[in-house]
């Protein structure tokens, strides 16, 4: 490393600030507890009124991604996130509002330009990425049996 990189991360060292890590820690474990309990909650409602295993798990991610979506509209979610950093991206209400807060951000632009093209633009990439890896995982699942 020449000096100038050594004085660059010197420099950026004094200047970012410093990371409550462990406070940061509890409020994400707990954020995302509580999402999940909400959804441990709403399965237990859904089966106690006689819907099947599967129709309950649907009905609940249903919910869970709706109730995202209309708090990311309202700009709640964005509140959350801030408060709880990475405990608000359980994985369903993470997904969901990571479609809608582009999709609610370039409305402007038109339904195709705007809300059709930018509505993946955070989670396209994760789309491709779990569908290649799939599809790989399917064709050594395939060859391995």
């Amino acid at each position: 490393m020449n000096v100038e990189q050594k004085q660059y991360d010197e420099m950026v060292k004094q200047v970012s600030p410093k990371s409550a890590v462990f406070m940061n820690s509890i409020k994400a474990f707990f954020v995302g507890g509580i999402i999940c309990a909400i959804g441990q909650v709403l399965y237990n409602f859904f089966e106690a009124r006689g819907f099947s295993q599967e129709n309950t798990g649907i009905l609940v991610a249903s919910v869970l991604i709706t109730v995202a979506i209309l708090l990311t509209a309202l700009g709640l979610y964005e509140r959350i996130g801030k408060f709880a950093g990475a405990g608000s991206v359980v994985p369903i209400t993470g997904f969901a509002n990571a479609i809608a807060a582009p999709a609610i951000e370039h409305k402007k632009e038109g339904l195709v330009l705007g809300v059709g093209a930018k509505m993946f633009v955070i989670a396209g990439p994760v789309i491709v990425y779990g569908t290649v890896t799939s599809v790989i995982v399917g064709i050594i699942y395939y060859f391995v049996r």
